[in-house]
């Protein structure tokens, strides 16, 4: 008799191949870090307001852009988003101040709302260019082409 062990076709590997991008990893991680030094400009500038989130982006940016295709991209998106968060923090500061401080009833709140979703948005983009996929963050100014 046979074995019916001999008809049995070999096991199938469950995992899926592994995503490769084509984009090299010394690149990828350049983007990313392009994203995650918003945070440390914004950490190193908090006691103004943290208006420096823009510094780390335009940094590896202006360092990165001309031999790295997909720091470039990314770079300028964190830019155009950084300039943009930097922007609304600014002029709600202007808007504290003009008031007397009873805008800070109101800028406050939507300071840490905008924090908040900065935060998010910018790990997002740091894994999304970790993996080496362009992100566009939403509702940006895009002031650097």
């Amino acid at each position: 008799m046979s074995d019916p062990m001999e008809n049995t076709p070999p096991p199938m590997d469950s995992a899926p191949p592994p995503m490769t991008s084509g984009i090299p990893e010394d690149e990828r991680m350049w983007a990313m870090f392009a994203h995650l030094s918003a945070l440390l400009g914004g950490l190193l500038t908090s006691a103004f307001g943290g208006w420096g989130t823009f510094i780390g982006p335009l940094v590896i940016w202006l360092v990165k852009k001309d031999t790295m295709p997909f720091v470039d991209s990314q770079g300028k998106e964190a830019l155009n988003f950084n300039i943009t968060i930097a922007i609304i923090m600014v002029a709600l500061t202007v808007f504290s101040i003009v008031t007397l401080g009873i805008g800070l009833l109101i800028a406050v709140p939507v300071m840490i709302i905008v924090g908040i979703g900065a935060l998010v948005l910018i790990i997002i983009a740091s894994m999304k260019a970790k993996d080496g996929i362009g992100y566009r963050y939403p509702m940006t100014l895009r002031l650097v082409k």
